[in-house]
């Protein structure tokens, strides 16, 4: 059973940092791309950055700069360090992967931008 929980939201300022995680289990997690999605109220759910199993990156061009996506396959987790946030950064934030055909999502964690 392929399960993914993320972890590390919170409430952080303006300027802030946070680095939020995802654990994944019942997949070969080195063999995966992993993806970062958010959505905020009343939005649809955005692809925020992807890391391929050989580590390459790509970001949406609103978090450029300012996020960085990693991974441990060793830990079968994917982070994402979030720095100089900004209020419209504010989102559940969901972790996705595809096995087998199928699409993957965690329950997601809120991530709350403001002062």
């Amino acid at each position: 059973q392929v399960q993914l929980a993320e972890s590390g939201g919170g409430l952080v300022q303006p300027g802030g940092s946070l680095r939020i995680s995802c654990a994944a289990s019942g997949i070969v997690f080195r063999r995966n791309i992993m993806r970062w999605y958010r959505q905020a109220p009343g939005k649809q759910r955005d692809l925020v950055a992807a890391i391929t199993p050989g580590a390459e990156a790509v970001y949406a061009d609103s978090v450029k700069g300012r996020f960085t996506i990693s991974r441990d396959d060793a830990m079968s987790t994917v982070y994402l360090q979030m720095n100089r946030l900004k209020p419209e950064d504010t989102a559940v934030y969901y972790c996705q992967t595809r096995f087998e055909l199928r699409t993957y999502w965690g329950q997601g964690t809120q991530v709350t931008v403001s002062s």
